[in-house]
């Protein structure tokens, strides 16, 4: 893969929250994420022109509150009461929320009601629901990145290889998932190509994106979309068909976790057990990618000493990047590259 450009840090926003997962934007240029506490936040006039004004050398703003911009205003829009993860906002104006705690929710964001559409496959419970996006039929698909594992024990599962993420769809006006695919190395991120013929979606512990072919004569069928990515994939997002698929790297590759995954099961047990007890600390390189649908990579940038860590999410508005991360107590405000 070529060259990396600089990932270009602007402002780094504190919120009234932790671990902001998973970052999108609505109609009018807001931001939408969810937190450790289950509340989904709204972030307005985070990256306007009002806020970027009288900002010095973006790089000396590195991971840092930047006095000069007024803070954006944060609503709470509802309340998940659990751990809400990957969203999908709706073309009414609700939310698809993943909950890692409660399954698939739909949020009133005008209301804060919040339902539960699916919280269960066959009788086993979703344990990690990841991501979520809509389909144009009505249909519903998420993620699971782990049937064995919850959230707060995510790294045991990319440590292990468990392989038991899951492909899921929620068909109109069902209650109950169908699985698509199964054996998928912690199943995360889910964007739709720009014709609705196919999903991509980030397999984290395989640092590949996988392709599943929704209509046409490969309709069911899964193939790799992009490969021996430079990093783990985590959220995907496209602000709509004529944007790239933008993908957030949570963390570089690990050249032992690879070796380690090519060890027996046994092997892979120990070690996920003793991942569970050892101190983390994610390392302190940021970076993200965008693809185009032929699995082409448009964009890669990346910042080897960065103080905001462990991508998870990537979202574009006013004309800037913003990141969000399961590990920070913020979201960052980046520079979107030029045709980005």
């Amino acid at each position: 893969m070529d060259r990396p450009a600089p990932l270009r840090p602007i402002r780094h926003v504190r919120l009234p929250g932790h671990g902001p997962e998973d970052v999108i934007t609505d109609p009018r240029g807001r931001i939408l994420t969810g937190v450790a506490d289950g509340r989904i936040l709204r972030l307005d006039g985070l990256a306007g022109p009002a806020a970027l004004d009288g900002l010095a050398d973006p790089a000396a703003l590195d991971g840092l509150a930047d006095p000069a911009a007024p803070p954006p205003r944060v609503e709470t829009l509802a309340d998940t009461g659990g751990r809400p993860l990957g969203l999908e906002l709706l073309p009414d104006g609700d939310l698809l929320v993943c909950d890692a705690e409660r399954g698939l929710l739909r949020a009133d964001l005008t209301t804060g009601a919040v339902r539960v559409l699916a919280d269960e496959v066959a009788g086993e419970r979703l344990r990690f629901a990841s991501n979520v996006v809509a389909g144009p039929d009505g249909s519903v698909y998420v993620t699971v990145s782990s049937r064995r594992h919850p959230l707060r024990h995510w790294l045991a599962d990319i440590v292990e290889d468990t392989r038991t993420g899951r492909l899921l769809r929620l068909a109109p006006g069902s209650t109950a998932f169908e699985v698509l695919l199964e054996g998928l190395r912690f199943a995360n991120g889910l964007a739709l190509s720009a014709d609705g013929t196919f999903l991509v979606l980030a397999e984290t512990g395989a640092c590949r994106l996988t392709r599943y072919w929704l209509t046409g004569p490969r309709a069911g069928h899964s193939e790799p979309f992009a490969e021996n990515l430079p990093g783990m994939p985590d959220n995907l997002w496209r602000s709509g068909p004529d944007g790239p698929i933008w993908v957030a790297l949570a963390g570089p590759r690990v050249p032992a976790l690879d070796v380690l995954h090519r060890a027996a099961p046994a092997a892979r047990r120990l070690a996920a057990r003793a991942a569970v007890h050892a101190p983390f600390r994610p390392t302190g390189a940021a970076a993200v990618l965008a693809v185009d649908d032929d699995g082409r990579t448009v964009h890669h940038l990346a910042r080897r000493h960065s103080r905001f860590r462990m991508v998870t999410s990537v979202c574009a508005t006013a004309g800037h990047l913003v990141l969000g991360s399961l590990w920070e107590p913020g979201v960052a405000v980046c520079a979107l590259p030029a045709g980005g």
